[in-house]
């Protein structure tokens, strides 16, 4: 099992630091790099855009993503710079940087990844988890730097903790796994002189190329803008929020708080997979039917407007690259008074098919076309309630996350609503959530994951769940 949450959940054993950050000369030869035909994804331009904006926070606003795993042998320091620069030189996305124009258009800069150069710097011992923690966030630039990574070793007893701390700007969860992954085999092979047998990557420059010249096409009459546009209307012209009181308020900030505990054993999951099956649907959206159950009960209103991520990667290339590889799609449901789950969980699995052809079609992009009496009432900066499962057994290299206590960890950022992951592994399967570090919130969580909880072991306990509105929307 991976280890999940913030940054200050993270226990690292102390000792000796060393970490890798780019040579000044790298940074000069990135700073005179010319700029680039392709932008930013839709998705990159709308964080940095939102980062800006909230430069005065007091903290770091952006998401910065963390790997962490141990070797159970010495650091060989050479070997581990090596490790670091084919790794970076690697995937282009981290040849990349950002400026705002003058006109407020973000521009992307490319550099040869050939002058990438990071270095290591021996900061003695650190005794403390804390001074770890601290260390790895003062280091680790924001996202309009170019080096908004870093990388760093605390030596052990006999071996070693590697971590790398990326802006959310250049990865995602699967590229987070990836890197972890492709770490561990670089740096393997490069102690033993031998060549990494790394699958070739695709561009990410290139997919945010594709990205922008499909929706460059896009028109308010394109069938799937429509869609998008129909979908936020029928919600009352506004994106879906949490179906409890978060207590947040609409001036200042809420930083981020997190919960992760088990949902239900491998047995439990593997009958819960089968009562979908039985009734035409998959593990995603039979999870997307369980949050609806849970919101009408919580609110009892029958509509229902789920969204969930879903991997933009195409090629066979893309799905070894790294980078910021997701789009949501839509998910709307709708819940009776006398729904049961397996009554709407294939109406799920259509919903669900329906929003993956909307894949490719940015929200973000949406947003851009309508017009101002268009009924829409979305603000900059939007942020909406996310539902997502992740089947881990299927990313590469996962037997081995146990015996390397792998780890996945985010600073505290800012929050204004609840990311929910149910992520299913070979034992168990949990469920992990991000939300605002609020009084009303916590409360709020606790109420919801009991009852998420509650509905799946009915599922897998007894065939089905039928909500009961009464108790909870009163």
């Amino acid at each position: 099992m991976v280890n999940f949450g913030l940054i200050n959940e993270w226990e690292p054993t102390p000792g000796r630091l060393t970490s890798w950050v780019a040579s000044l000369a790298s940074v000069a030869e990135a700073g005179r790099a010319p700029k680039h035909p392709s932008p930013p994804s839709h998705q990159q331009e709308e964080y940095l855009r939102t980062a800006g904006r909230n430069e005065s926070a007091g903290f770091r606003f952006s998401r910065l993503c963390l790997v962490a795993f141990d070797f159970h042998t010495p650091l060989d320091v050479d070997a581990m710079t090596r490790t670091v620069n084919t790794f970076l030189r690697r995937h282009d996305t981290f040849s990349s940087w950002f400026a705002a124009e003058p006109d407020g258009t973000i521009v992307r800069h490319v550099m040869d990844p050939a002058a990438i150069d990071f270095v290591p710097t021996d900061h003695g011992v650190k005794d403390s988890a804390d001074a770890i923690r601290l260390h790895v966030q003062d280091e680790t630039p924001g996202p309009f730097s170019w080096d908004c990574f870093t990388f760093g070793a605390i030596e052990h007893g006999s071996g070693f903790t590697l971590y790398a701390a990326f802006d959310h700007l250049v990865t995602d969860g699967i590229s987070s796994a990836l890197a972890l992954v492709e770490l561990l085999q670089i740096y393997s092979t490069q102690i033993q002189g031998l060549p990494s047998g790394l699958a070739e990557v695709g561009s990410y420059i290139d997919y945010c190329a594709r990205e922008r010249s499909g929706s460059a096409e896009l028109t308010l009459e394109s069938p799937h803008v429509e869609r998008w546009v129909e979908l936020v209307r029928d919600n009352g012209g506004t994106l879906p929020t949490f179906p409890l009181d978060l207590g947040v308020s609409s001036s200042g900030y809420a930083r981020t708080a997190h919960l992760s505990a088990t949902l239900f054993s491998e047995a439990d999951a593997e009958r819960f997979a089968t009562v979908c099956r039985e009734n035409g649907a998959a593990f995603t959206p039979g999870v997307l039917a369980v949050a609806a159950l849970a919101s009408h009960e919580f609110t009892g209103k029958s509509r229902y407007f789920g969204l969930t991520p879903k991997s933009t990667r195409s090629t066979p290339a893309e799905f070894s690259s790294i980078g910021w590889f997701t789009s949501l799609i839509p998910v709307p449901l709708t819940v009776e008074e006398s729904s049961t789950f397996t009554s709407i969980v294939g109406a799920a699995q259509q919903s669900y098919d329906a929003g993956k052809e909307l894949t490719d079609v940015s929200f973000h992009r949406v947003m851009q076309l309508v017009e101002p009496d268009s009924g829409i009432d979305v603000q900059p900066g939007w942020s909406v309630p996310m539902v997502s499962y992740i089947d881990v057994r299927k990313l590469p290299g996962v037997d081995v996350f146990d015996a390397l206590n792998a780890g996945l960890f985010g600073n505290r950022g800012s929050s204004e609503e609840v990311f929910l992951w149910i992520n299913r592994f070979n034992d168990q399967t949990s469920i992990s959530l991000l939300f605002p570090d609020t009084d009303e919130a916590h409360i709020a969580i606790k109420l919801y994951v009991d009852r998420l909880t509650e509905i799946f072991t009915t599922i897998a306990g007894t065939g089905d769940y039928s909500p009961s509105v009464a108790a909870l929307a009163s």
